[in-house]
């Protein structure tokens, strides 16, 4: 079992494939070229592999692969299987653009991937390649329609901004609701890669607008979920996942891992402990001791406020750790 030194059970890792993308969000890279990381620099599958049977082993039972665009790294559905056939039993998920996910969904569910969370900012053309800078619509609700029809539980994610989409936000909840999707309508998280006009709305912002049609009743958390969840008169629920407070923190129960090997014990938190060298030469032991010394270093909570307070941006590129 794994425990961090605030006695939280840590059995969910999310593990970074590539921190390559194909958009430019304006909430996460606007700017950024399309230059990366040389490829000898990632960790191989096998490697990765290797650190999450450790995990495995201490009683991890849900894995979300994220990027980047996981969906660029070539083969993820062997990666799937490597880790499906070791434990059948975890939950293995995947957080993308959806943009590639039309073609390769049946296999990733072969391989047995079981849910799929896809980010869907708009619902016009021209706003969506207005926030991704490319025109991205077309492929992405087809690839939302994919995972539904072979299967998949499907979540969508969305990050309301103000001046892009904060006018669509009942549009892009009716949309989920239509196909009993739940939505979870995400804060935008300051940082210091994003552009800096652009703005966010707060959880209560967004709540507000969905009352101007709907009556809505607050739900709550369920277990270590960093969604608080609301219920519209049918029964529907969408969530917020609002990082400026800290009240998801004493529940956490996950760390990240990127591609690269750095094992990050808290999204908001730039401190991090590398396992590459350990990985690569095969040492499960070195491996197993870096990851018990992160969790002792994992933060009792985020730093959003404090950054805030301090008129401060978090320097994490989140197209390296993935949401």
């Amino acid at each position: 079992m794994l425990i961090d030194g605030f006695g939280r059970k840590i059995n969910y890792i999310r593990v970074s494939v590539t921190e390559r993308c194909n958009f430019r969000c304006q909430y996460c890279m606007p700017e950024k070229p399309f230059s990366w990381i040389p490829k000898e620099n990632l960790l191989s599958f096998e490697e990765l592999f290797l650190f999450l049977k450790i995990g495995i082993d201490k009683g991890v039972n849900k894995i979300r692969i994220t990027g980047g665009e996981p969906l660029l790294r070539t083969d993820l559905d062997k990666f799937i299987k490597m880790i499906n056939d070791y434990r059948a039993g975890i939950d293995i998920s995947i957080t993308t653009n959806g943009y590639l996910l039309k073609g390769v969904a049946q296999k990733l569910k072969d391989a047995g991937l079981k849910r799929v969370n896809i980010s869907l900012d708009s619902l016009k053309s021209e706003i969506a390649q207005k926030i991704a800078q490319k025109d991205v619509l077309k492929n992405v609700l087809e690839g939302i329609e994919k995972a539904l029809k072979v299967g998949f539980k499907v979540k969508i994610n969305s990050v309301p901004l103000k001046g892009f989409n904060d006018d669509e936000i009942i549009d892009l909840l009716e949309y989920s609701k239509n196909r009993d999707i739940q939505i979870r309508f995400i804060e935008y998280m300051e940082n210091t890669h994003a552009d800096k006009n652009i703005k966010g709305l707060y959880g209560k912002e967004i709540v507000d607008k969905i009352r101007e049609k709907y009556e809505v009743k607050k739900i709550g958390r369920e277990g270590s979920s960093p969604a608080f969840l609301y219920e519209l008169e049918d029964g529907y629920r969408f969530g917020i996942i609002d990082p400026h407070k800290h009240d998801f923190c004493e529940n956490c129960n996950r760390i990240r891992l990127t591609a690269e090997g750095s094992i990050i014990p808290c999204l908001y938190f730039d401190e991090a402990m590398s396992i590459a060298e350990a990985v690569k030469k095969g040492d499960t032991k070195a491996t197993a001791e870096i990851l018990i010394e992160v969790l002792k270093n994992k933060p009792e909570k985020n730093r959003w406020n404090e950054s805030l307070v301090k008129q401060e941006l978090s320097n994490r590129a989140f197209y390296q750790t993935g949401g």
